[in-house]
């Protein structure tokens, strides 16, 4: 049976794989090589190689109850939609609720992961690590949760845009941007129209004497504020919506769903139609960004062609000349560089992990990867359904199928993947929300049955499938079960409505609103 366990990474999948581990009485070691718990959410002025990092202003795009670990609600007074801040005060509050920062070694970097010469009967590892001092230490473990992320490593594909070395600006990754501060009177061109391109844009806006913005694909934009002014997510991510997506085509969906965001702001109209359906990409969340276009400080433009001197040329043949800064919102590359090729298994350009979790070709189930995938919802609850699970199949509570079973699954769900979505070597996978968190639960016995809830709690089966799929959901029954999750789920909208009311009004009559969609 496991018993100790390395962690590597404090944060979101680590924190909340090493509460994992303490629920199934697993012993955890948790080591970060920062000096302080959050991962993404750990702001610093200056970008630290291999790490992660965020610009000064950035604001979380999913609704904090939607973000929320399954039984530790986000406070009711927080804002809706967080600034980075109050993520890594809720994160830190999470852990010392829990008690989980006693079980983690900050400062401390992991060089190496590899199987011990008895592998195969053991199936431990010997886990290198560095102190601060530089002191190298090893030790040995009965399993090893990597929880590392994926936002480390930037990609920036020089070599797609010639003449780069000639251009006489500043050009870096969104990696390294922190905010506006070097943009005041400048024309910056933003290439790339993801969530962090389209940030970047919309804050140099308000300073630079013009944005352009570069897109090959295009992309579908949403709005974080949705009907009656409720969370986009809190609205739409529902059981019943996702029960409607099982029962009719999609296409119908992508028509339905563009059409809706076209009579928001027509997406031809506004140069960013893109070349793929609606529910083919995770489109970017960004209220701000249709009226920087209409107001002309953001201009959309197709992809570079060539970048001669300060002059930027793109495929139509137009240019802009006295370009300042290049700011490259290029996606990230991923890796595990402390990992031993041999325990990874690759599925076209995809890591091939059994339910995006357990490496398929090792002979004991020692080794997990949480915190790596991909969907239109927070990682938090994602994550934290991957470290439950994974606790319990070190624990021996749960099994894993053969190696040629989960090899199956893996390349079956490759083609589903590249049937259904458009990815890409930077991102490489996407899961639909709920299906993911209902299939992973399956494997834990924490799924809620909609029969069940209809027969034996009318009011709390309406809830469940007529609101938002928030994680308390995944605490109602079976291992692990909370007692405060039922709770929780009635108390979903009022966490909601709590930090909006600064001011005395007429609550009632919007409060009833909001609930009439629920």
């Amino acid at each position: 049976m496991v018993c100790k366990v390395a962690i590597i990474g404090a944060g979101p999948a680590g924190l909340t794989a090493v509460k994992a581990c303490l629920e199934e009485g697993l012993v955890p070691t948790c080591f970060e090589s920062g000096d302080d718990l959050g991962g993404l959410w750990r702001f610093k002025e200056v970008s630290e190689p291999n790490r992660a990092s965020i610009y000064r202003s950035l604001t979380i795009n999913i609704s904090k109850e939607m973000m929320s670990y399954s039984d530790f609600p986000i406070p009711a007074n927080y804002p809706n939609y967080m600034h980075h801040s109050k993520i890594l005060d809720y994160f830190r509050m999470y852990a010392e609720h829990f008690k989980l920062t006693q079980h983690i070694h900050f400062q401390t970097l992991v060089k190496s992961v590899k199987q011990m010469a008895d592998f195969s009967r053991t199936g431990n590892w010997e886990v290198v690590v560095e102190k601060r001092d530089g002191e190298e230490q090893k030790h040995i473990f009965d399993a090893v949760i990597c929880c590392s992320g994926h936002y480390s490593y930037p990609n920036m594909p020089l070599k797609d845009f010639p003449g780069i070395e000639t251009f006489e600006g500043k050009y870096f990754h969104s990696w390294d941007y922190k905010g506006p501060e070097d943009m005041y009177g400048k024309r910056v061109v933003v290439i790339g129209i993801g969530n962090s391109g389209g940030d970047i844009a919309v804050e140099t806006s308000r300073v630079a004497k013009q944005v352009y913005m570069s897109t090959r694909g295009g992309a579908w934009v949403i709005r974080q504020v949705s009907d009656n002014g409720l969370p986009v997510d809190m609205k739409y991510n529902t059981r019943f919506v996702h029960i409607l997506f099982q029962l009719f085509p999609i296409n119908f969906f992508n028509w339905f769903g563009e059409g809706k965001l076209n009579a928001m702001y027509d997406h031809t109209m506004y140069a960013i139609k893109p070349t793929h359906r609606l529910f083919s990409k995770i489109p970017v969340i960004n209220d701000d960004l249709p009226l920087k276009i209409l107001s002309g400080s953001v201009i959309i433009k197709p992809n570079v062609k060539e970048i001669n001197g300060s002059t930027v040329v793109f495929t139509d043949g137009s240019t802009v000349e006295k370009v300042d800064t290049i700011v490259f919102a290029t996606g990230y590359n991923y890796d595990f560089p402390y990992l031993p090729n041999n325990t990874m298994y690759m599925s076209g350009h995809r890591l091939g992990l059994y339910k995006h979790v357990f490496p398929p070709n090792l002979e004991h189930p020692t080794l997990a990867i949480v915190g790596f995938i991909h969907a239109l919802g927070a990682i938090m609850p994602q994550a934290e359904m991957q470290a439950r699970w994974v606790a319990r199949v070190f624990k021996g509570l749960n099994k894993l199928p053969s190696t040629q079973t989960m090899i199956k699954a893996i390349e079956k769900d490759t083609k589903d993947i590249e049937k259904n979505y458009i990815v890409s070597n930077q991102a490489p996978l996407q899961v639909d929300f709920v299906s993911y968190m209902d299939d992973i639960a399956g494997e834990i016995g924490v799924r809620p049955s909609l029969l069940r809830l209809l027969l034996t709690d009318y009011s709390l089966f309406k809830r469940v499938l007529w609101g938002p799929v928030t994680a308390y959901q995944y605490r109602l029954m079976g291992p692990g079960k909370w007692d405060g999750a039922r709770r929780a789920v009635f108390t979903q909208f009022d966490r909601m409505y709590q930090a909006l009311k600064t001011r005395q009004v007429l609550w009632i009559k919007y409060k009833h609103v909001a609930q009439s969609s629920t």
